[in-house]
Formats: C-alpha cells, structure tokens, sequence
C-alpha cells in the first residue's frame, strides 16, 4: 500500500509546480516566456531526458554484460 501513495503525492506536488505559475498569469499566455522562466523549464527537461538516456545506455551496457556471461556459462556447460 505505501508503494502505490508515494506516486500520487509525487503526481501531485508535480502538478502544483507546473500549474500554479500558470494559474497566476491569469489568462497572460507568454507569462513562461516574458518572465524568462521558459528557459528553466526547457533546462530542466533536458536535464530529466538526458538522465533518462544515460540510465538506458547504462542499463543496455548492463544487460549486454549479463547476457555475454549466460552465454559462457552455457558454452562452459556443454563441453
């Protein structure tokens, strides 16, 4: 059960932090733009991309290795 909370207080903190700039513009469409924070916002989320790519090629490099030594074990195995 506390796997299944920490996912929604997270969903919800994220959701207040994206919405509530916007929701104090009040109808100002370019508020991200004029105030110079679209820059942080598109910062932040090449931050989050690249993470998520550098996880996965160290991920990719992991299985690789993991798969390589099943591998030997097998060729060891059957001679």
């Amino acid at each position: 059960m506390k796997f299944f909370k920490t996912p929604r207080i997270l969903t919800l903190i994220l959701f207040l932090v994206i919405h509530l700039p916007l929701l104090q513009a009040q109808g100002n469409r370019d508020f991200m733009r004029e105030t110079g924070k679209i820059y942080v916002v598109i910062g932040v989320i090449l931050i989050i991309f690249i993470g998520i790519v550098l996880n996965l090629i160290r991920l990719d490099r992991k299985l690789t290795k993991l798969e390589h030594q099943l591998n030997e074990e097998k060729n060891e195995q059957s001679h």
